[in-house]
């Protein structure tokens, strides 16, 4: 894909996703015109003001709720990722209908926008939390997942497109239990939910360019999945706060002791590739059931969990990736 020749927006632009989606594109893929969609203006003037303002550089202020505000910030869209949502377990459980607003009415404006529009592809972010979910966050990713999936139905012979990622959790991102941690330690006590916890761990800027690659290689239905490590929870406790004690609080409501990528029952339409995973759609109506000859089928009874993982990351591991973080923090608090 020659990505000089593209027109790309990203919702929720102003995330810890989209600005560093916004200085990969900007930096190393050089896109004609690259669209930062989101409803926060001081964000927006923040990343401007940060370096992030270029001749082909547009801040459109909106929100995925607003339909018509998206049909025209999407004119001559030729790429959408659609990285907006509410994240936040806890705020989600306390506004329920907000989260459903956003993250399944939301997901469904993009769908109806982007085929008025005839982009070309819609990219959705997703994670690990829509599998199996157990909490309103899990359920409204899985209602929005399924929404991006079925919508390939509705392109008919048009040429929009529409795939997902799913990955698990990304290091210091908005909302990550890292930052916390750090504050913690300072008082000498780290507190945990539960000693036995892992979680699958990506970095930003894997994040990123896991989604480049698969907007560029997308044919339209699929759930990519990445291969990547998992990581016990009271490692990454040692690995920022070795001399601290650590205080188990007890699970908290919507918690699961371990996350799924790749549910049992979805393994029987994914392929395996080497460094991935791309979940199949389950009928074969339309497409994007090219994969199968590209990789191998999973075996009967798989599922792809952070405690049923190959690859983990030991504490120093653990901490490599967790340096810069720490030192922004620090600047942070100097500044």
């Amino acid at each position: 894909m020659d990505w000089k020749d593209k027109s790309v927006l990203v919702t929720g632009g102003t995330g810890s996703f989209g600005r560093k989606f916004v200085d990969v594109m900007m930096e190393s893929y050089h896109p004609h015109r690259l669209i930062v969609y989101s409803r926060d203006e001081l964000k927006q003037h923040e990343m401007r003001t940060s370096g992030l303002d270029y001749l082909n550089l547009r801040y459109f202020i909106g929100d995925v709720r607003d339909l018509p505000r998206l049909k025209r910030a999407f004119n001559g869209v030729d790429i959408v990722v659609h990285a907006a949502a509410l994240k936040q377990v806890p705020a989600c459980e306390y506004n329920p209908m907000e989260a459903i607003k956003t993250n399944i009415l939301g997901s469904s404006n993009v769908v109806d926008a982007a085929l008025d529009a005839g982009v070309e592809k819609v990219l959705a972010l997703s994670t690990d939390k829509a599998v199996n979910p157990v909490n309103l966050y899990g359920a409204t990713k899985l209602a929005a997942e399924k929404l991006m999936v079925q919508s390939n139905a509705y392109a008919g012979g048009m040429t929009t497109r529409f795939s997902c990622v799913r990955y698990g959790n990304v290091v210091g991102s908005r909302g990550s239990v890292v930052p916390l941690f750090i504050q913690q330690r300072s008082k000498g006590e780290i507190t945990l939910t539960d000693e036995r916890m892992t979680r699958f761990w990506i970095s930003l800027d894997q994040g990123v360019q896991f989604v480049i690659r698969c907007i560029e290689e997308m044919q339209g239905g699929e759930v990519f999945v990445p291969k990547i490590p998992s990581m016990k929870m009271v490692d990454l406790a040692h690995a920022l706060a070795p001399s601290a004690e650590i205080k188990i609080i007890g699970i908290r409501p919507g918690e699961k002791l371990h996350e799924v990528l790749i549910s049992e029952d979805e393994a029987r339409s994914t392929i395996e590739l080497e460094d991935m995973y791309v979940v199949q759609p389950a009928e074969a109506l339309w497409f994007g059931h090219a994969w199968t000859d590209a990789g191998k089928p999973l075996p009967d009874g798989y599922h792809y969990a952070s405690d049923n993982n190959e690859d983990w990351l030991t504490v120093d591991e653990i901490q490599k990736m967790v340096a810069p973080i720490e030192i922004k923090m620090e600047k942070g608090m100097r500044a």
